[in-house]
């Protein structure tokens, strides 16, 4: 049984499609100003190590909320775009994609890299390599035939919802200790499914 590509599991992966369609005209102007992909995979790579850096600088509180929430905005936007502008500009290649899978990688490493200011950099690391599971589950699946899984309940969007509310409020051990289990959650759930949809089973 082959899920179809970028299933999503619930959670906010939910809106992807509803943010895809906003994003429309940025992706349209990208396209008609030659802008190659992987310049939109750098900006989102610095729009993470900025909010990242954002994390290790400010105060929690509300600006800072704000702030890293913006960044991470814009490099969910960029991580939508770059895709995108690579299929609509006739720019789609193999390569392309490796690029785009280790630009996601490394945005977000980079912002959990400003959590070592104030955490314990045992827990950080941890959060770090729970983070990247999913997307490691994801891809094993794409390339076992079976489609790639998206979504929930910790997915991309909700880890960086969870950094911005870092951001706004403090508590760094709790804040990190969910995004590490439920990450790592993310990755059973998505396992789990990969394997009903190897054995035939339903969705």
């Amino acid at each position: 049984m082959n899920l179809s590509a970028h299933t999503a599991a619930g959670g906010l992966y939910s809106f992807k499609s509803w943010y895809a369609v906003r994003l429309a005209p940025v992706r349209r102007g990208l396209v008609a100003a030659n802008v190659p992909p992987a310049a939109i995979t750098m900006a989102g790579i610095i729009c993470g190590a900025c909010a990242g850096a954002a994390l290790a600088l400010l105060r929690p509180g509300p600006a800072a909320g704000a702030v890293v929430a913006a960044l991470l905005a814009v490099r969910l936007a960029c991580a939508n775009l770059d895709g995108g502008v690579a299929r609509d500009g006739g720019r789609s290649t193999s390569f392309g994609s490796v690029l785009n899978e280790v630009g996601d990688r490394a945005a977000e490493l980079a912002v959990l890299a400003g959590c070592l200011a104030f955490a314990p950099t045992a827990l950080v690391l941890a959060a770090a390599l729970a983070a990247t599971l999913p997307s490691w589950v994801a891809l094993a699946g794409a390339a076992a035939g079976l489609g790639r899984l998206q979504g929930g309940p910790v997915g991309k969007t909700e880890r960086c919802l969870l950094l911005a509310l870092l951001a706004a409020i403090g508590f760094p051990v709790v804040i990190l200790s969910v995004l590490a289990a439920g990450s790592a959650v993310t990755a059973l759930v998505r396992l789990l499914r990969l394997a009903r949809a190897a054995t035939g089973g339903s969705r």
